[in-house]
């Protein structure tokens, strides 16, 4: 349905484009062996891995940044997709400090939630600077750096009536002490002026023993993302960086499958061990589909 949103002029390239997407999805893709199976990228839409092959990627998704940086619709449609948070932190630190300006550092405040189950050594264990130091999908850093310009995404519903809601691309115009002014560039209401304020997060994690709250604006930003968080967008250019395998079920599928254009698609592969350079893994569980 996406690669029926963009221009494809060569209907034969569309087909085979699609009919290679669907196998990857259904786990039919290349030499399978129970869950996993490696699948091979075309040519012409892998970008080769070299010294400065990060630097060659963020200058295909993001040509000619600066000059357009307030330029409509420049951010709205392109991205980089990881499959890691740590990735995605990289990326987005490396482009945030070279945008212009000055950066402003926002801070958080947490705590752990007090709950029966919470027993006193518990909540004396997870001190703030132990909490501070929790990076996780769909939490804000405790250390949000922030420039005018630069692309956000909001993570969490907070007006559904005007656009505001979970996963929305904003960009930055104007940073103060308890607000962040931006202009929403994605969702039903594109192009208008919001305020973000600092909410109250919890975050509801099962691999940590305890619930906590972190107190910050609800934004991170989104020069990549992961391919998790990517789900449900639609994008016209788009530059998939794996510097690890992925790791769950559909994942590959997901990251590729973003795109209105083959055109608009490159894969730069990294270390990837005993795999070609040209080869990635892809994760699916075909007994799923037999079970229909």
């Amino acid at each position: 349905m996406r690669l029926l949103l963009g221009e494809n002029n060569n209907i034969q390239e569309l087909r085979n484009f699609t009919k290679w997407l669907l196998k990857i999805g259904d786990g039919l893709a290349g030499n399978t062996t129970d869950s996993e199976s490696i699948v091979h990228i075309p040519s012409n839409i892998l970008v080769k891995n070299f010294e400065t092959a990060l630097d060659d990627l963020i200058d295909f998704i993001y040509p000619d940044m600066l000059s357009n940086l307030f330029v409509e619709n420049y951010f709205k449609d392109r991205t980089i997709l990881a499959p890691t948070l740590d990735c995605v932190i990289d990326v987005n630190d490396k482009m945030t400090v070279g945008l212009p300006g000055q950066e402003r550092v926002y801070l958080s405040s947490g705590f752990v939630c007090a709950e029966e189950k919470n027993i006193k050594f518990e909540l004396d264990a997870f001190s703030p600077e132990i909490l501070n130091g929790i990076n996780c999908s769909g939490l804000p850093p405790h250390k949000l750096v922030v420039k005018v310009g630069a692309p956000v995404m909001l993570l969490r519903n907070i007006d559904q009536t005007n656009g505001l809601c979970n996963g929305t691309r904003m960009q930055v115009r104007r940073m103060r002490n308890y607000v962040i002014e931006c202009k929403t560039l994605t969702g039903n209401k594109v192009g208008s002026i919001v305020l973000i304020l600092r909410l109250n997060l919890i975050l509801n994690n099962e691999i940590l023993p305890v619930r906590f709250q972190r107190r910050q604006f609800p934004i991170i930003m989104s020069f990549a993302m992961t391919i998790n968080t990517s789900q449900g967008q639609t994008l016209s250019k788009v530059r998939i960086y794996l510097l690890r395998l992925v790791f769950t079920y559909g994942q590959l599928y997901v990251v590729l499958s973003r795109v209105t254009s083959k055109d608009g698609l490159r894969v730069l592969l990294q270390d990837h061990g005993h795999l070609k350079d040209n080869c990635t893994m892809n994760v699916v569980y075909r007994d799923v589909f037999e079970s229909l």
